[in-house]
């Protein structure tokens, strides 16, 4: 049986102090070299065999723009790939050559891996390793696999960075790409692994390890709370082992720490209820956990980097199941902030169990709070799988949130969600209508509805996860399950001032 949580890979990163030259190819088993895209030509002549390197592209200009090369080269006959990147390239443009590159090299397992640059300014060459880095990482991290003979692992031996500068931060990559594989990882487990009870075993084994405290509010103790919204979705379910794991992370100097709440929506199978979802539609359901499993991650990365702030991460664990039990449309519930909610679909089960969350998590009066949740299809539809669509109650940050997507290559883009939008869930019998029946800008009308569960001291941002699942992954990510906003909350928290301002 697969295990619940990935195995510790041992990521070894060294930069060392040498020149990109036939010695030091030499010295390693496989390169990717990254090279000026406007002096291409310039650049290859500065290479060990350079000859060949400047045939192969002008052969290869003949045909149009070239991206990459590849050959093997030195008396070993190493593999090696060259990627032409432009000095303006985006953070989005490099992550993706990164992956074509990776791809494109093929080293052999436990190799050592060389990553350089030439003819790139110092800036674009440092973000330029970066990313190859990032993609290495993202590709070689092993997935859940359930064969009856195991796959072959082939994860490099470890990476040596020729870096024409300042030393690269290392420490946040390997951070960054943690969380994110781990984010990956929990979403591609099999249902029948990764359900409530697997998914709170998951999660307990895994605050033990880092030194989190964990927490779990069953149904008994959300009854308690009043949390009707989160129990009405619980309902069907066979087993009654739903709730919120509260995991905590304190900052290493507690000295005026800045309160964060991570939020993440934790469908670990979503039918649909009683209004079933086709076949084509319930195939993924499976990935429901996703907003889950990237607040985890978003913890993981911020943990190994002994992020200043005191976390709690909320994450509601639940399925949406088909039966005697299951909530209809017209039911009326009460969540645990009082409002009272007309249900009009029961697939729209995210925002209900993310209603009763965030106002628990709200009562801790957090400085900041994120929720990340695969709420809606019309975010996709608005995006497709390219981006993830921001909402926030501090409508002041859209600019520093549409440019933390930028700078991380995770691309987000703001929404509008005015007051003006609320007329559309007005309920003649109940404080909100829970959604609409024609789903007309459905992202935004289910922001609405979450703003009412958050309240308007606590400054908010929810990410609709529109980009966690692409065919043939995404910037430098190859899986189909993406794992979309960890490096996103990552660069936006150490870059968006936010809490600092």
């Amino acid at each position: 049986m697969v295990e619940l949580l990935p195995a510790g890979r041992d990521i070894r990163v060294v930069q060392p102090k040498a020149k990109l030259d036939a010695r030091t190819l030499q010295k390693h088993d496989a390169a990717i070299v990254v090279c000026s895209r406007e002096r291409a030509e310039e650049a290859l002549g500065k290479l060990p065999s350079a000859t060949l390197w400047q045939r192969l592209y002008r052969d290869a200009r003949s045909q149009g723009q070239v991206g990459l090369l590849s050959a093997r080269i030195t008396p070993e006959a190493i593999p090696v790939v060259v990627a032409f990147a432009k000095n303006t390239a985006s953070a989005f443009e490099r992550l993706l050559l990164g992956a074509r590159a990776w791809k494109e090299l093929k080293p052999p397992a436990r190799a050592r891996v060389l990553i350089a640059t030439q003819g790139l300014d110092e800036e674009a060459g440092t973000a330029a390793v970066e990313a190859v880095l990032a993609a290495s990482l993202a590709a070689s991290a092993p997935m859940p696999v359930m064969k009856s003979k195991q796959p072959k692992r082939s994860a490099p031996a470890s990476f040596a960075l020729l870096i024409n500068g300042s030393e690269l931060d290392t420490a946040r990559t390997i951070a960054i790409d943690r969380g994110n594989h781990i984010a990956r990882w929990l979403t591609a487990l099999p249902p029948n692994v990764l359900n409530t009870s697997g998914y709170r075993r998951a999660l307990r084994d895994l605050a033990r390890r880092e030194g989190w405290q964990f927490e779990f509010l069953d149904e008994a103790s959300l009854q308690r709370r009043g949390a009707g919204a989160f129990l009405a979705v619980a309902r069907a379910n066979q087993q009654r082992d739903a709730g919120i794991v509260r995991l905590r992370y304190r900052a290493p100097q507690r000295k005026k720490a800045r309160r964060l709440a991570l939020v993440g929506k934790g469908i670990c199978f979503d039918t649909g209820g009683i209004n079933l979802k086709t076949h084509k539609s319930m195939y993924d359901m499976h990935t429901d956990m996703q907003g889950s499993a990237v607040a985890v991650g978003t913890l993981l990365a911020l943990s190994e980097l002994s992020a200043p702030y005191d976390i709690d991460c909320w994450l509601a664990i639940t399925e949406n199941e088909i039966g005697a039990r299951a909530f209809r449309p017209q039911e009326v519930v009460s969540a645990a902030n009082g409002v009272t909610i007309q249900v009009a679909h029961s697939d729209a089960e995210g925002r209900m169990v993310l209603a009763d969350t965030l106002a628990i998590a709200a009562r801790e009066r957090p400085e900041l709070m994120i929720d990340f949740a695969t709420l809606t299809g019309a975010c996709v539809n608005a995006l497709t799988e390219r981006y993830s669509g921001a909402f926030t109650n501090r409508p002041q940050w859209h600019e520093a949130i549409r440019a933390a997507g930028t700078r991380s290559g995770e691309r987000v883009w703001p929404f509008p969600m005015d007051e003006d939008y609320d007329s559309d869930l007005e309920s003649a019998i109940a404080d909100v209508l829970q959604c609409t029946p024609d789903s007309k800008g459905d992202h935004i009308l289910a922001a609405r509805f979450l703003s009412r569960f958050v309240p308007e001291q606590v400054p908010w941002i929810h990410i609709d996860l529109a980009a966690s699942n692409r065919s043939g992954g995404l910037g430098h990510v190859p899986t189909d399950i993406t794992g979309f906003g960890v490096r996103y909350t990552v660069e936006l928290l150490n870059s968006g001032g936010l809490l600092e301002a």
